[in-house]
């Protein structure tokens, strides 16, 4: 892919003016995990109000309702978006379709990794929980706990598990999560880890196209031409809107803050987004 002009904008006021259809991010665009991002909060607001359609579209292993409940708590308003899609509601309707067909046994021994005790991704789901790598028959990386924990406890858990290589999926394929404590590795690291260990991973979530087609499907199937993807990941964001046909804003916040040139990391991913903007405000 050859690199193209990249167009640098105020807010999100000039996205609703060009795009009837926004993707949004929400960590790193919204808010870091912890609060929102300033003026975040008064844009989705007034970005609504235009009439646009707003789906939030994460790579969070949570599923939608913890995902918007936690938005609502960190003082988002109620009814600033249409429709959540999260990877982690994308994996659960997967498992849940392969129960109904029998391609998932009623009882299947799972490994869950997810972040501050999170069962959201199983819960109403066949599955029997264990915590041990040796006698799991699915492992789940829905989260990180990368602020808490080491690669080698990682390791150690998984090693058993990827040794006799039992099924993987990770729904959450961010290899970067912001935390309290700074950056740390996210669940797209272990995936990556669970990998080298010998076992086999299937990621669900963006730059992965199940995810672009069901928020696409939730905002009515509009012509491409008229959807922009707005996140703070080329890898991710960019590289994925773009894959799915649709125009992509980068903001610069999030886990590109103070990153400077990225001209080397657009040519790297083969991913160049058609807008960027310093911060998702209004103007």
């Amino acid at each position: 892919m050859s690199a193209k002009q990249t167009g640098h904008l105020d807010g999100i006021e000039a996205l609703a003016e060009r795009y009837d259809v926004l993707l949004l991010d929400q960590f790193g665009v919204l808010h870091d995990g912890q609060r929102p991002y300033p003026g975040a909060v008064e844009a989705l607001s007034a970005l609504k109000r235009t009439g646009r359609t707003v789906v939030l579209i994460s790579n969070s292993g949570r599923r939608a309702e913890p995902n918007e409940r936690r938005l609502l708590k960190l003082g988002f308003e109620a009814g600033s978006w249409d429709h959540f899609v999260s990877s982690g509601e994308v994996a659960w309707r997967m498992f849940k379709d392969m129960a109904a067909s029998s391609a998932l046994r009623s009882g299947t021994k799972c490994l869950l990794i997810s972040r501050d005790g999170d069962r959201s991704a199983i819960e109403d789901l066949p599955l029997t929980l264990t915590e041990r790598g040796d006698d799991a028959e699915l492992v789940l990386l829905s989260g990180s706990e990368g602020d808490r924990y080491s690669f080698d406890h990682y390791s150690t858990l998984l090693g058993p598990a990827a040794a006799r290589r039992v099924p993987c999926f990770c729904t959450n394929p961010d290899r970067i999560m912001l935390t309290a404590v700074g950056p740390r590795f996210g669940a797209g690291e272990i995936a990556d880890l669970y990998e080298r260990l010998g076992g086999n991973v299937t990621r669900i979530g963006k730059p992965y196209p199940a995810i672009f087609e069901a928020a696409l499907a939730l905002a009515g199937s509009p012509a491409r031409d008229n959807v922009v993807c707005v996140g703070d990941s080329v890898e991710h964001d960019i590289a994925g809107g773009s894959a799915a046909g649709v125009a992509t804003a980068l903001v610069l916040s999030g886990i590109l803050a103070g990153a400077g040139d990225l001209t080397g990391l657009f040519q790297e991913l083969g991913a160049w987004p058609d807008y960027t903007m310093d911060a998702f405000r209004w103007r």
